[in-house]
């Protein structure tokens, strides 16, 4: 995830083991935590930076339930962190106000909704004939090509601002050309980590005092060996039952999203697509679904699971595929965040991470042209759409629920015209 930097010294951080410290986090009950997730799950539209806003809004200013020191250093850690960053912080949130019933709380209550819809989608979209219906499945494959490309465009200007980081981005694109596939975006991300520590040019963050989080080292040390041991032994079992292999292939996924949300879209077409699991056409259908809904883009998870050409789908697909590809972000947040607060004053970590989050624009500018633009721009018209939609994305600044709108319309017009 893109580090953010702080504004001033945090007067409080997190990071502390509960025996440093006499204050308990404990100050309210899961149901609580519930109800304001499920409103933040509701109506929090428009991405993981946006999720953030919400979050500060409802949680630290009308709330109060941290400071916005402590809210600022949590949102750096989940940026630092491969994985979901909103709902990583999210996480964190209900844990430090309700211990771990409120984390459950936190996760259920902003995830529910978002997967809900995207698994209602995917029961009737087989369903959808005519031209009316292929029209806006085809209208939502063709703004998946404007969505992407806005990432593309704004991770570039974030992560790769001078000429070696974009040079790192171009030379993951090159390794992808010849190494397609997880393996290759792994390589990318490993060469642009390498080449960000001999860059060198991290930063320390300043000192500051933690603020307690109810995890142990040796609980965050059992997340840490857990995280691991699961990446490393779900490829030898995945072999002896399908269920193990969609467990596999969407924690994969999840332990590699550096960057946004957005970059779960090339990770998971490799994971999905490639094998024939789910066809192009009804990836990219979802892909462009997933936009118009609440709540986390990784629920999109929730639509490949209830898809998937083989068992388990519907359901149980839909629920395996949801908590595998959430299940290493959250691992790997409580694994880190009792030693979060002398991590982050480390240069070369942040040396690495510049190079890491670089390799990544790449990885997403590769998704952009395979399979996204490759598989949903068939001629011109097709081509006009999505600059329409990508002009109402950047230039307007149009919410994306209303671009995707905009987009099913589109190509609904289209098919009519003929």
């Amino acid at each position: 995830m893109p580090v953010l930097p702080h504004e001033g010294v945090p007067e409080h951080g997190i990071g502390g083991d509960m025996t440093d410290v006499t204050q308990t986090p404990q100050q309210g009950s899961a149901r609580e935590v519930f109800w304001a997730f499920l409103k933040l799950g509701l109506t929090s539209f428009g991405g993981p930076i946006a999720h953030l806003g919400y979050f500060r809004d409802e949680l630290v200013t009308r709330r109060g339930w941290v400071s916005e020191a402590a809210y600022a250093d949590l949102v750096a850690l989940c940026q630092f962190l491969p994985g979901p960053a909103s709902s990583q912080v999210g996480f964190a949130l209900g844990l430090m106000r309700a211990g771990w019933l409120g984390a459950l709380a936190a996760f259920t209550a902003f995830t529910l909704p978002s997967a809900l819809v995207l698994l209602g989608f995917a029961m009737t979209a087989a369903n959808l004939a005519g031209p009316v219906g292929t029209g806006a499945l085809n209208g939502l494959k063709i703004v998946a090509v404007a969505i992407v490309a806005q990432a593309v465009l704004g991770m570039a200007r974030a992560l790769c601002p001078d000429a070696a980081r974009a040079a790192i981005a171009a030379a993951a694109v090159v390794v992808l050309a010849f190494v397609p596939g997880p393996l290759g975006m792994v390589g990318a991300i490993t060469l642009g980590g390498v080449a960000g520590l001999m860059l060198g040019r991290g930063a320390t963050a300043p000192a500051g005092r933690s603020a307690p989080v109810p995890v142990s080292r040796g609980v965050a040390l059992g997340a840490l060996a857990a995280f691991f041991a699961l990446l490393a032994l779900l490829p030898l079992v995945a072999g002896q039952a399908q269920a193990l292999a969609v467990i596999d292939s969407f924690y994969r996924a999840g332990a590699l999203v550096f960057g946004g949300g957005h970059v779960v879209l090339p990770l998971l077409q490799a994971e999905v697509v490639a094998p024939g699991w789910v066809s192009p056409d009804a990836f990219l259908a979802g892909y462009g679904a997933a936009q118009a809904v609440p709540g986390p883009l990784f629920t999109f998870a929730a639509y490949l699971g209830a898809v998937l050409g083989p068992e388990p789908h519907g359901l149980a697909g839909a629920a395996l595929a949801l908590a595998a590809v959430f299940l290493p972000g959250f691992l790997l947040l409580v694994g880190v965040l009792p030693f979060w607060d002398q991590f982050r004053r480390m240069a070369r970590a942040q040396s690495l991470m510049q190079g890491a989050n670089a390799a990544v624009v790449g990885i997403l500018g590769a998704a952009l042209y395979a399979p996204v633009f490759t598989s949903a721009i068939g001629d011109m018209r097709d081509f006009a759409l999505a600059l329409a939609c990508f002009v109402l994305l950047v230039a307007w600044k149009a919410p994306p629920w209303a671009v995707v709108v905009v987009a099913a319309l589109g190509g609904v017009g289209l098919a009519l015209a003929g």
